[in-house]
């Protein structure tokens, strides 16, 4: 008897998606993508309208066998890949590539994986939606153009194992930028004054204010040195305190929003110092399905590549009910909180990333979970439940004191107290850096206008200046979003990249660029200005997503950018065509000569040379150079695992590239629940020798 074929990319997302549909159904997985362009080679047909040639690589051939069989039994085919644009282009792939043309094809889409968004989607399918394939098309050739055209020129001009990359450059410019912005900043010396100050008929009240300047004044006094603020001390040392106004008022807090991409990238970095690949690779394990005691195999949380902080009627509804029953009627809002979106072009059939199932806890199903899938759970159904609690309540009190002496001098003391805790007594979104408000949540005596304080002490302390913090992670994944370059889908990788190349290592959490990083970002904005503009590249996400809601052609699109891209490439190879770092001077001399060593750069990184060249060939390494790849090895983090198509042949989760000590080799992403590893296919085994 026939049965309908349904195709997945994964197969812990089949085995999920087997158990809701029955014995009805046949499931296959693609393993990823099925079809693509050529690793070696441009793949695009420039002159003839941008065709791609695609093509399935050889390690696929036998999944393609295998899908084309089974479509030859089936009633039907239904083509279950991800809810997004490049889900969309995997289903228009397998058409293609497996020949599905003869038998009926449907595709479905659902947000999560669970009885009811999969009933759902079955009853309502539709059919394949071009625009999302041309624009997914448009910016898998875009990326192309850049990367095949320039990285080789890098390769060639500067040295082997170079790239560039549309979204890559980008986010490698803002980092360089950040360092330069640092290295360039000029600290300034500033004093601040805070006073001790009690009520006079009760010396234990005591609470701090702050220095503001001349009461006469409305701006802030701005002290300079010890000299200014020795001089303003001594003043208040001899001045009568007396409340010249109180102000008080009451301000809620409201909560964050649910999880999109982005902010799940942020929020996992901040608070479980997971890198943006890693919260991405526990998330994908997440929405596939999980096996739960007592539930069998589940997918926990929604999809998780989105741009949207929408969230379906009915998950609203039990996330509400739920509230009521934990916390209390007194913790539910009247109306369900819905958010607006605040990321251009968001895609508004999407869902903001949320538990499947509300009632979920994570201490329910913990111990069918590992650690960091546990953890990262836990946080995400924290966001989604806080969302729809009640704003935290609090009492703000403002005191404005006058210090009357030699001059009148402005004092202030802020503080607050919490009334009632709302969405606070359950989760608090985590900051990239220290927030000066904090500092303002304190309980101040009751105070009242006209009154008289006594002065306890005064407490001067000079200051410097900060430069802006250098990215981490979180606050760079915010950057991009923030300026509009690339899309959920495009962040974790963007970053993996970046440590791949060499161009960025992280030191106590953030990211500093290597010295050949840096290069690579001069010679790219020099020789390719737009390609590494952040306005340009965000304008471009902008014409996709118009492809996408099929307002312009994705080939006019592309011919757009390549006709000024060509020209700017001549240009570029001209240009640096005798390009060659010059180099720098060093206090070095050589041990053997005693001339003056000077850094240059070669095929592996940067390192010591004799000025006497080529009569005295004496090199030295560069000490403690990131950029000299020899150091290199041992000062920066292991590099992250490279994703790839393979499944785990014991447990069926997806195999990654590592490097150990005897090179690279794949291991499952389970790890260390399940310790499967493997070569790398086409290397060769290593042979011993026979005594």
């Amino acid at each position: 008897m026939k049965k309908n074929l349904v195709i997945v990319e994964s197969p812990a997302k089949a085995k999920t998606l087997g158990r809701i549909l029955g014995d009805s159904y046949s499931i296959k997985a693609s393993v990823g993508h099925i079809r693509d362009l050529p690793k070696w080679g441009l793949g695009v047909s420039v002159q003839d309208s941008f065709a791609p040639k695609y093509e399935v690589p050889k390690e696929k051939a036998s999944v393609v066998s295998e899908l084309k069989q089974a479509a030859k039994k089936a009633n039907a085919v239904y083509l279950a890949t991800d809810p997004d644009r490049e889900g969309e282009a995997i289903s228009w792939h397998l058409v293609e590539a497996v020949d599905l043309k003869g038998v009926p094809i449907h595709r479905v889409v659902f947000h999560e994986i669970t009885e009811e968004a999969i009933t759902e989607a079955f009853h309502n399918p539709r059919h394949i939606d071009m625009h999302l394939v041309d624009a997914q098309q448009a910016r898998r050739i875009l990326d192309r153009l850049v990367g095949y055209r320039i990285s080789p020129l890098l390769c060639k001009k500067v040295r082997s194992k170079l790239s560039a990359g549309r979204v890559q450059s980008v986010a490698l410019r803002l980092i360089v930028e950040r360092e330069r912005e640092i290295q360039a900043f000029v600290s300034q010396e500033y004093w601040t004054v805070e006073a001790l100050l009690s009520r006079e008929e009760n010396n234990d009240s005591s609470f701090r204010a702050k220095f503001v300047g001349l009461a006469s004044e409305t701006k802030a006094m701005e002290i300079h040195n010890q000299e200014e603020a020795d001089e303003i001390t001594g003043n208040l040392r001899e001045a009568a305190y007396v409340v010249h106004g109180v102000k008080k008022k009451k301000m809620s807090r409201q909560p964050a929003p649910p999880f999109i991409t982005s902010s799940l990238q942020q929020e996992a970095w901040r608070k479980l110092h997971f890198t943006a690949r890693h919260t991405m690779a526990v998330a994908q394990q997440l929405y596939e399905g999980l096996s739960i005691a007592g539930e069998g195999t589940v997918g926990l949380i929604t999809y998780m590549r989105t741009d949207s902080t929408a969230v379906a009627e009915t998950a609203l509804q039990e996330t509400r009910e739920y509230i009521k029953d934990k916390f209390g009627a007194d913790y539910v809002p009247a109306q369900p909180r819905k958010f607006a979106k605040k990321v251009k072009g968001a895609q508004e059939a999407h869902e903001a990333i949320r538990p499947t199932k509300i009632s979920r806890e994570v201490q329910s199903i913990k111990s069918s979970l590992t650690s960091d899938q546990s953890r990262l759970y836990e946080l995400i159904w924290k966001r989604m439940v806080a969302s729809q609690m009640a704003a935290a309540q609090f009492d703000t009190t403002t005191v404005d004191i006058h210090a009357r002496g030699k001059e009148i001098y402005l004092l202030r003391a802020t503080g607050s107290i919490m009334r009632f805790p709302g969405f606070l007594s359950l989760y608090s979104e985590g900051k990239d850096e220290a927030d000066a408000d904090d500092e303002e949540r304190r309980e101040l005596p009751q105070l009242v206008n006209g009154e008289g304080l006594l002065l306890i002490d005064l407490f001067p302390e000079q200051h410097f200046t900060q430069p802006p913090p250098r990215y981490n992670e979180a606050s760079l994944i915010k950057a991009m979003e923030e300026k509009g370059i690339g899309r959920p889908s495009t962040y974790a990788p963007t970053i993996s990249t970046l440590y791949q190349r060499g161009y960025v290592h992280r030191e106590e959490g953030r990211l500093h660029p290597q010295d050949i990083g840096a290069l690579v970002n001069d010679l790219l904005v020099e020789h390719f200005p737009n390609v590494v503009d952040v306005g340009f590249t965000a304008q471009m996400e902008g014409r996709l997503d118009e492809i996408a809601r099929g307002k312009l052609g994705w080939v006019d699109v592309l011919r757009d950018f390549n006709t000024p891209f060509e020209e700017t490439l001549d240009k570029a190879n001209a240009n640096m065509a005798s390009l060659k770092e010059p180099p720098q001077p060093t206090d070095e001399v050589c041990p053997k000569c005693g001339k003056p060593m000077v850094i240059r750069t070669g095929r592996f990184g940067r390192f010591l040379a004799c000025t006497g060249f080529p009569k005295c060939r004496t090199t030295l390494p560069l000490p403690g150079d990131n950029g000299n790849e020899a150091s290199h090895q041992s000062q920066t983090i292991a590099p992250e695992p490279e994703a790839t198509d393979e499944v785990c042949s014991q447990c069926g989760e997806p195999m990654v590239v590592r490097t150990g000590r005897y090179g690279k080799f794949l291991a499952c992403s389970a790890y260390p629940k399940c310790k499967t590893t493997k070569r790398v296919a086409g290397k060769p085994k290593s042979k011993t020798r026979k005594k």
